[in-house]
């Protein structure tokens, strides 16, 4: 018994070890839309651009929080590698930044956060 116990022990970390995750293996469940990052990278430039021009015309705060929000929500599916994480992560603190003075009403400041957000946004597709 005392060295049964080791052996079996010992087979099924090795089986264990031995077979992959299913996570690995899995693709977009039902009801997710999965992108590819150059597709979330357009996706989060255009809802960036939309938010610059509700500010141009005029558009309630609500309206423009709104489409920060939709914007920080695609950043989120921009997966490619490290390097571009990180990229992603300083040009939607930008996205945080404009978030914070459309709620102090301060359009103009949130407008210039909102271009450099775009400009750092475009910029990811040279990391791909």
């Amino acid at each position: 018994m005392k060295l049964l116990k080791p052996l079996l022990l010992s087979a099924f970390l090795g089986a264990s070890m031995g077979a992959f995750s299913t996570a690995a293996l899995a693709e977009c469940e039902d009801g997710r839309t999965c992108f590819e990052p150059d597709e979330a990278i357009n996706m989060t430039v255009e809802k960036i651009m939309e938010a610059r021009h509700a500010i141009d015309n005029g558009a309630d705060n609500a309206t423009i929080l709104g489409l920060i929000r939709d914007a920080k929500n695609l950043n989120k599916e921009i997966n490619a590698n490290d390097l571009v994480d990180r990229k992603r992560q300083k040009a939607a603190s930008y996205l945080n930044k404009a978030r914070g003075e459309v709620r102090k009403a301060a359009l103009q400041p949130a407008d210039s956060h909102l271009l450099e957000a775009e400009k750092r946004f475009k910029d990811l597709h040279n990391f791909l």
